[in-house]
């Protein structure tokens, strides 16, 4: 748990800003775009400038979060403009869902040479210690938890919009309360988050039932690329380039598929390969809980929790495969 003495330090350091710069990991999800959708409405009605920057797009179904489409580094802003202060000379930058290198790609650089002050919330275990003031808690399941606590630590209200966004960012995070980081701590923060205004009926259909049809023919590529292994207690999937070519999909409509397998009753741990442009393999990870792939992650230069993480590999893909299985039947043996 973070300490009240932590977020009273946040909260002196965020009154004393005026412009705040709040950015999250790359390819954001639900924790990720609650987390930050919630903190900068709360600071902008504190009267301070906030800038939320995303590292990679915004998938389609969390669009609806963000009130205009936030700024894509890159795209809309690079890190040139940053340092020269060409948008704003900020005095504040938050880390939201992240504290690592790996996932903060260009945009880690920029912080080694920043000045300003850095706010971290996060509940990931692994952290490159970028934050002046860190608010981290590594038993929450979600890092919406520790934002509704700063917010209620410092007295700010928790409007509708907060509500929701919140929502977003635990529901999702636990799987919509189906893994087992769901703990009394969740429902008792998601029940504050409804008597707030927080729709869940309205926030499921947004997230689960609001899918493209590429997206849809996506997952059925992935589905047929599905091998068992070791008595069926490891899944294995992976997605092309080819694939992308084929379904209309793009990178951001991989998030949550690694879930799918996890529906058969008898893996205990699964992998979803996915060839990027580069050439580079994205492994993504998840377990029932007896094996860490977080130790697995770690080894290759990734990152995440227990039971779930994530790494990049080098190609070709069966190499990439081969690594993992390796490091996996080690665990199951």
């Amino acid at each position: 748990m973070v300490s009240d003495k932590d977020f009273r330090k946040a909260v002196e350091l965020i009154n004393k800003s005026q412009n705040v710069l709040i950015t999250t990991h790359i390819r954001p999800d639900g924790d990720a775009c609650g987390s930050i959708v919630a903190m900068a409405d709360s600071l902008t009605s504190l009267g301070k400038k906030v800038m939320p920057i995303l590292l990679s797009p915004l998938p389609g179904w969390y669009q609806s979060l963000f009130t205009q489409k936030p700024a894509i580094l890159g795209e809309d802003v690079n890190i040139e403009q940053l340092k020269e202060g060409f948008l704003a000379e900020f005095d504040l930058i938050m880390l939201v869902d992240v504290n690592s290198d790996s996932q903060l790609p260009k945009f880690a650089d920029f912080l080694k040479q920043n000045e300003k002050p850095v706010i971290v919330l996060d509940h990931h275990m692994t952290g490159d210690g970028f934050g002046d003031i860190e608010l981290i808690d590594t038993s929450a399941a979600a890092t919406g938890l520790i934002v509704l606590e700063l917010l209620k630590c410092a007295g700010w209200p928790i409007t509708e919009k907060i509500a929701q966004a919140l929502f977003v960012a635990i529901s999702t995070d636990t799987g919509w309360f189906r893994f087992s980081n769901t703990d009394s701590r969740v429902y008792k923060s998601c029940a504050e988050l409804i008597e707030a205004g927080a729709n869940p009926a309205q926030i499921h259909h947004s997230l689960y039932q609001n899918f493209s049809f590429a997206r849809v023919k996506h997952m059925s590529a992935m589905l047929n690329s599905l091998e068992l292994h070791f008595d069926a207690r490891y899944a294995s999937q992976h997605l092309l380039q080819q694939d992308f070519e084929k379904s209309g999909a793009f990178y951001k409509d991989t998030e949550n598929l690694i879930d799918e397998c996890q529906q058969i009753g008898s893996v205990e741990t699964a992998a979803l390969f996915v060839e990027l442009k580069d050439g580079r393999i994205k492994c993504s990870l998840r377990s029932r809980g007896d094996v860490s792939v977080l130790e697995i992650a770690q080894k290759f230069g990734g990152g995440g929790h227990t039971m779930a993480a994530g790494v990049h590999l080098q190609g070709p893909l069966e190499k990439a495969e081969q690594l993992i299985k390796a490091e996996i039947e080690k665990r199951l043996r």
